[in-house]
């Protein structure tokens, strides 16, 4: 790559039509790990996932038929929406919440933050995107720095259930939804509308959401509360419809472990959300941790390629 090729990619996030949907997404997400807690109380999680793509999928078909894109995707494009339906829609989601039972949605913020780590992994293996020492030296900081917040989790542990078992569903989710990042990136996803191929994995995915929420818990549970509805649609239409596409399309213009970076911003929206409603303590500990992981997201993100 020639430097000046280098520095254009390097000051991506600098172009408007780049960095306007990076602020977007940011913004919806970081509000919508906060929302989740309400979500999966007085519903198991798995049907709440399962209603929230019921309710995201035909707007995502509108959206696509508004935008005048063909749904015709071919068997190539099906098997895809598969895949990415089974662990963005359903893996990536069931995870999530069922994390959130044990930690707070900041400290699960926190956690998605590295998200980078796997997107780049994944889009070196899968995708050919090299990665630089600099990101790896930016993502062991980051990880150091999470370390510690989960550390001052663990000694606080506020909603009384297991953190190590928090940590292990987030990473499950954070797995999940960076295979599903980098492979709608492949050369059958490039080849396809945008909104055609998430109408499509938006729908798959509520079928596998159906099928394991019957198969955990048993029939539809239906709440009755109106604040379960308003953050169902909240995060269908802001949290999936709207900013799928924007994410996925970032995605494919400056790489996925680069684009993972917006989860900068979203631990910033969310911890602070976090802080104000669900009484985050902070600490010493907690205080080095979101620096030291803030700051090794930063270092990693001004690598040259990632």
């Amino acid at each position: 790559m020639s430097e000046a090729a280098g520095s254009a990619r390097r000051h991506a996030l600098l172009r408007l039509r780049i960095a306007l949907p990076f602020l977007i997404v940011a913004l919806i997400w970081g509000s919508t790990w906060y929302v989740i807690t309400g979500q999966i109380h007085d519903v198991p999680p798995s049907w709440s996932v399962a209603y929230r793509f019921a309710l995201a999928t035909p707007a995502m078909f509108i959206v696509a038929l508004a935008m005048r894109r063909s749904l015709a995707i071919g068997r190539a494009g099906h098997l895809l929406a598969l895949a990415v339906g089974l662990t963005q829609f359903c893996g990536n989601f069931n995870f999530v919440y069922r994390a959130e039972l044990h930690l707070t949605s900041g400290v699960v913020a926190v956690m998605f933050g590295m998200l980078m780590v796997p997107n780049a992994l994944f889009g070196r293996w899968l995708l050919g995107q090299k990665v630089t020492p600099r990101f790896l030296t930016g993502s062991a900081i980051a990880i150091v720095g999470i370390g510690l917040l989960l550390l001052h989790e663990a000694r606080l542990s506020p909603l009384g259930g297991s953190v190590l078992l928090g940590v292990a569903l987030a990473i499950g989710g954070i797995l999940s939804a960076s295979i599903a990042n980098v492979i709608q990136a492949n050369e059958t996803g490039r080849a396809l509308p945008m909104a055609s191929l998430l109408a499509w994995s938006m729908l798959y995915g509520t079928g596998f959401d159906i099928a394991f929420a019957w198969s955990m818990t048993g029939p539809p549970v239906i709440p009755v509360t109106s604040a379960f509805w308003f953050g169902t649609a909240w995060l269908a239409i802001a949290g999936s419809v709207v900013t799928f596409p924007l994410y996925y399309t970032i995605v494919r213009q400056i790489g996925a472990g680069r684009a993972a970076y917006n989860g900068v911003l979203v631990i910033v929206v969310a911890m602070f959300i976090s802080t104000l409603v669900e009484g985050y303590a902070w600490s010493t500990l907690a205080v080095a941790g979101a620096v030291l992981g803030l700051g090794g997201m930063i270092i990693a993100l001004r690598a040259r390629q990632v």
